[in-house]
């Protein structure tokens, strides 16, 4: 396999399969196996999940429910629920995890410290962080690009429903032209929506690859890993 250690990035829609909200048990069962096939090659796997299917602090803000601070640390806690619902999903097909949160929270999972986490890197356990970066005004993009300098990832992949960074947004402009590989800068110039700046940032200061792909289509984050070209690379 061309990487050793890699993290990825799921984003909390995706886990909604064709619903409206919530968690699609066939799109876990589908994930938990791709992740398999990498995990039995000896890739290092670690994933940072989006809460985005439960509940979205701009959301919160919006619906004048709460402020911006409590209503990320509401999606915060979102994150903690999916992680939840993945680790389950991964643990029944036989991979063993470990969940860390950014927000202490003893009963369910482990406080997130760096040393711990790449030690069960090291032993064959996927580690799925949650609750982001404990921090509100900062995205779970932002968790995904920091948490994976930290344990010296070798690429962030983004899992997303789409097949790539596109010219425009293809579900809406049919002439859209997806980029093979694009720079850190080109993304800065053309303004493309592939992360939030901070996580991009992140990764470009820390020579650190994405790569967005589409992770519904099975057996495409094999490939990835495998090195394949699938998606679009940021470099």
């Amino acid at each position: 396999m061309k990487y050793k250690r890699v993290l990825l990035k799921l984003s909390g829609e995706s886990l909604m399969g064709d619903q409206q909200y919530g968690i699609d048990a066939k799109i876990l069962d589908q994930y938990a196996k791709d992740i398999k096939t990498v995990t039995d090659k000896g890739v290092e796997v670690a994933i940072v999940i989006g809460g985005g299917n439960i509940f979205r602090g701009v959301q919160g803000v919006a619906g004048g429910i709460v402020d911006r601070a409590q209503g990320d640390y509401m999606g915060m806690l979102a994150t903690v629920i999916n992680s939840m619902a993945l680790q389950g999903a991964l643990e029944r097909v036989g991979i063993k995890t470990r969940l860390l949160s950014a927000i202490k929270m003893e009963q369910i999972c482990e406080p997130f410290i760096r040393r711990r986490a790449m030690r069960h890197l090291e032993k064959g356990r996927v580690v799925i962080f949650g609750a982001g970066t404990g921090n509100p005004y900062f995205t779970t993009d932002s968790a995904a690009s920091l948490r994976a300098v930290e344990i010296q990832a070798d690429l962030v992949l983004k899992g997303t429903r789409v097949d790539g960074i596109y010219t425009a947004d293809p579900e809406k402009d049919k002439t859209a032209t997806r980029y093979e590989n694009i720079t850190f800068s080109e993304v800065y110039e053309k303004g493309l929506n592939v992360m939030d700046l901070t996580a991009i940032t992140l990764c470009q200061e820390n020579n650190l690859p994405i790569v967005v792909f589409d992770m519904n289509k099975e057996g495409n984050f094999l490939r990835v890993c495998n090195g394949e070209t699938v998606g679009t690379l940021v470099h």
